[in-house]
């Protein structure tokens, strides 16, 4: 965010010498070097900043003058004007923003001067969200009387954030009259603009009655850094004047530098003085302000860009231009009068806006904005609080919001109406209050009942009222859904409420075949099969080594199935010798170990915390039936079940109050009730606070809220859903709910609704694993037993003399059959009578050769 130069306290008009000649000023042209440059300066004579800058121009004027190496010999000679007042407005709307306020008061003296500052004031309001409630004018005639009667109409607004902008006569006056009225106490904040510090600059030491109405004031002033510079020219400041030094005065004083460099400048680079009239500027005929006498300086865009080029050390600090032709690094002091005097709260600067960090350290390294980087010290407000004041009361003239409510017969605790009284009460109804308590700003609002009080009224035809006209809110148990939004803004949800199924249950107590029930009917199944699949796994991977797994078939059949089911208890007695068969072992181990701990952990919870059992699972089981099934009268859940579920209408049973909820449910849906009813979860535990037969089936199946409905694009939807927020971090929320909602009668502590059994998809990673570690070890066996086999079903045919009459199926069955130790013998004995044939062979072979 950028400032405009603040040069607008005094008005510079570069003029030269001669150029008023009675010759006339048509293309006069000069030497670029004249002796005398004459510069005018608009001031306002009779106000305080019009006397000090008066007198600090002239003193920069003879500093100039009297200084050899700028203009090269060329003085400056000044002539002042009085404006009759002319100035601009400080900055307020970083502050107003900062403590989020959202309405001001203005004001102002009516005159070009206030009326712009309030202008731009309104504009710079208007993009943050914030708006001037109330224009107070001023006529420049104003009596204190006149003062008076604006003032008492601003007591009577809700705003208390008033925005004084005037000059300091004016000021004074009006805050004398403030005083009178009460208007300085506790609740108001004052917010000056910059004749407020300028009067405490240029005035002091004031007197005690002025110093009075100040307290607790806020005000701004342009930030210059005290320099070695700044505090010569303070001390010279004391030989010229009694008046006290003033930021105006180092600007003036810095004013007169920078246009005598940009002159030097100009002169520098072959800028001549030349004037041309400007053919636009004809007067009528014979009148009296002679346009067509003016002409119009040539150098002028020349003279500007060596303005915006100079660079410079003042008294003011750096002054240097960017390309929007704006002070670099502009900043103001935020200040609060306290006493005697002023406290220094914070300063403004482009980079970080409010903030408590020196303008230098922001120029040097610039740090990021950050939210804790924004912020003040703390404000002593007038009544001499520290607390920062609401902002707002109750107008005692402002117009009312009509706000309808719903006129509710059952469910009451969340917005109802005193039959005695008429006042609205409840837990909607305290929300809502709550969250306006909160709002930066005042309400007014009547609430208004919508409703029969014979049955319960529509929400939806609640909010369309408001495109009617009839309704400037609604305010109650208004669920947020798709066609409301279409006609209405909602504000943030102040409670969740999605649709869930209530039905009836019963107590799940334990019975002889509680055992069973931990896991279900395929987790059974799978189980015992595994056991099984395991046993003859490890079976045959043991078989042909070890002799506990060998026998006759009717003992390996029980040895098998003995050794499945003992693992369960690791009490097998059976020893595995195979390297495969202790692997598969092992890993089945670890999977009964899982299986048992679960069962046990299962079992445990069916035996000794009660549970609920209800033949309704859910939304999903209810529309696969034929049953009726109940929702609350002229709610939206009927239209919603039929278009979205497609249930047909003539299933849907509507039910008015808690106790017609509760009759169709104990009574069936075959004796005249209904199975189950659907309704919004903020009234179904409201309901089941109190009833224990009944509970919550399934999961929610929907998900919304409930919020306070606006018209389209009220300013209010945005502050009441921020101020619910508030409420829910601070802990409002909750209490608020507690006080209402919150029922004990019917605990459900230490109970649980029935839960599904623990199925075959909680442990299938688990079998899958161990069936994988079977099927591979059984693989490698088959494997290694034909490898063997083919090595030694040769040896054993020709041993034999004889073919293998039955078949290699048959004989490699009974080689698998055969106990590995065997096999060896017989290999070993093989081998040795094979190498005996071979000898006896080869000495026959000899022998026959001898005899040869």
């Amino acid at each position: 965010m950028s400032k405009s130069l603040v040069w607008a306290l005094v008005v510079l008009m570069v003029n030269f010498s001669g150029c008023f000649a009675d010759q006339g000023i048509n293309n006069t042209t000069v030497s670029s070097r004249p002796d005398v440059v004459n510069i005018a300066s608009i001031l306002t004579f009779d106000s305080i900043i019009g006397k000090v800058a008066k007198i600090a121009l002239q003193a920069a004027i003879e500093d100039v003058n009297n200084d050899p190496t700028i203009l090269n010999g060329t003085k400056l000679k000044i002539t002042l004007h009085d404006s009759n007042y002319s100035g601009f407005l400080s900055m307020t709307e970083d502050i107003i923003r900062y403590y989020e306020w959202r309405q001001v008061i203005a004001i102002y003296l009516d005159d070009d001067h206030g009326r712009n500052g309030i202008v731009s004031l309104g504009d710079q309001l208007a993009a943050r969200g914030c708006k001037i409630s109330h224009k107070a004018p001023i006529t420049p005639l104003a009596t204190k009387t006149d003062i008076s009667n604006v003032l008492v109409q601003v007591a009577l607004m809700e705003s208390r954030v008033l925005v004084v902008h005037t000059y300091a006569n004016w000021g004074l006056d009006i805050l004398e009259v403030a005083k009178t009225l009460d208007m300085l106490d506790n609740g108001y904040v004052w917010i000056a603009t910059n004749w407020l510090s300028t009067v405490i600059d240029i005035s002091s030491p004031l007197p005690l009655k002025t110093v009075d109405v100040m307290q607790g004031f806020i005000t701004l002033k342009s930030y210059t850094k005290n320099t070695n510079l700044t505090k010569k020219f303070a001390s010279e400041w004391r030989n010229l004047t009694t008046l006290g030094l003033s930021s105006y005065c180092l600007y003036a004083y810095d004013t007169v530098w920078l246009l005598a460099r940009a002159l030097d400048a100009y002169f520098d680079r072959g800028g001549n003085i030349s004037f041309s009239k400007d053919l636009l500027l004809q007067g009528a005929k014979g009148d009296i302000l002679t346009l067509d006498s003016l002409s119009i300086f040539n150098g002028g865009k020349l003279l500007l860009q060596d303005i915006l080029n100079v660079k410079m050390k003042g008294l003011t600090g750096v002054v240097e231009f960017n390309s929007d032709k704006d002070l670099f690094f502009p900043a103001y002091e935020v200040l609060n009068v306290i006493g005697t005097g002023v406290r220094r709260i914070g300063y403004w600067s482009n980079f970080l806006g409010l903030s408590t960090i020196s303008p230098e350290t922001v120029n040097m390294n610039p740090p990021h904005r950050t939210r804790a980087s924004e912020a003040l010290h703390t404000v002593i407000w007038p009544g001499q609080t520290i607390q920062k004041p609401r902002g707002w009361v109750f107008p005692e003239n402002g117009k009312q919001m009509i706000i309808g409510v719903p006129n509710r017969v059952s469910f009451t605790e969340f917005v109802g109406q005193s039959k005695e009284t008429g006042a609205f009460n409840g837990y909607c109804i305290d929300v809502f209050t709550a969250a306006l308590n909160l709002l930066p700003y005042a309400v007014p609002y009547k609430f208004q009942s919508y409703g029969d009080r014979v049955k319960n009224p529509s929400n939806t035809k609640l909010v369309s009222l408001i495109n009617d006209g009839v309704y400037d809110a609604v305010v109650g148990d208004i669920a947020i859904t798709t066609n409301r939004t279409r006609i209405a803004d909602f504000s943030q949800p102040f409670i969740e409420s999605g649709l869930v199924v209530v039905a009836p249950v019963w107590r799940s107590n334990s019975s002889t075949w509680a055992f069973l029930r931990p896991f279900s009917p395929s987790m059974w199944c799978v189980s015992g099969i595994f056991f099984i699949v395991v046993g003859a796994v490890v079976w045959t991977l043991e078989h042909r080594i070890n002799d506990e797994f060998r026998g006759p078939p009717k003992k390996q059949v029980v040895t098998v199935l003995w050794f499945s089911f003992s693992t369960l208890f690791s009490s097998h007695r059976e020893n595995t010798l195979s390297t495969l068969g202790r692997m598969v072992l092992i890993l089945w181990l670890f999977v009964v170990l899982i299986i048992n701990s679960s069962y046990t952990a299962s079992l445990t919870s069916i035996l000794t915390v009660e549970k609920l059992y209800s033949p309704i699972k859910g939304i999903d089981s209810l529309m696969a039936s034929k049953d009726p099934i109940g929702y609350q009268e002229n709610s939206f859940i009927r239209n919603y079940l039929i278009a979205e579920y497609g249930i047909h209408k003539d299933r849907l049973i509507p039910l008015s109050l808690p106790e017609d909820f509760e009759k169709a449910l104990k009574n069936g849906p075959n004796h005249g009730g209904v199975a189950a009813v659907v309704d919004e979860r903020a009234y179904v535990e409201l309901f089941l606070s109190t009833r224990c037969d009944f509970s919550i089936v399934g999961q929610e199946f929907t998900k919304n809220g409930w919020g306070f409905a606006f018209p389209r694009d009220s300013p209010l939807t945005a502050d009441i859903s921020t101020a619910i927020l508030k409420l829910s971090e601070n802990g409002d929320l909750q209490r608020i709910h507690d006080k209402w909602l919150l029922r004990s009668a019917c605990s459900s502590q230490g109970t649980k609704f029935e839960v599904d059994q623990l199925d075959l998809a909680s442990f299938q990673g688990l079998f899958f694993i161990c069936g994988l570690a079977c099927f591979l070890a059984i693989i490698i066996y088959i494997a290694a037993t034909i490898r063997e086999f083919y090595k030694q079903y040769p040896a054993v045919s020709e041993s034999t003399g004889r073919s293998v009459q039955s078949g290699p199926l048959k004989t490699f069955i009974s080689f698998v059959d055969e106990k590995e130790e065997t096999t060896k013998a017989r290999s070993k004995r093989k081998y040795s009578e094979g190498s005996s044939s071979r000898t006896y062979a080869d000495n026959s072979s000899s022998s026959i050769d001898l005899s040869k």
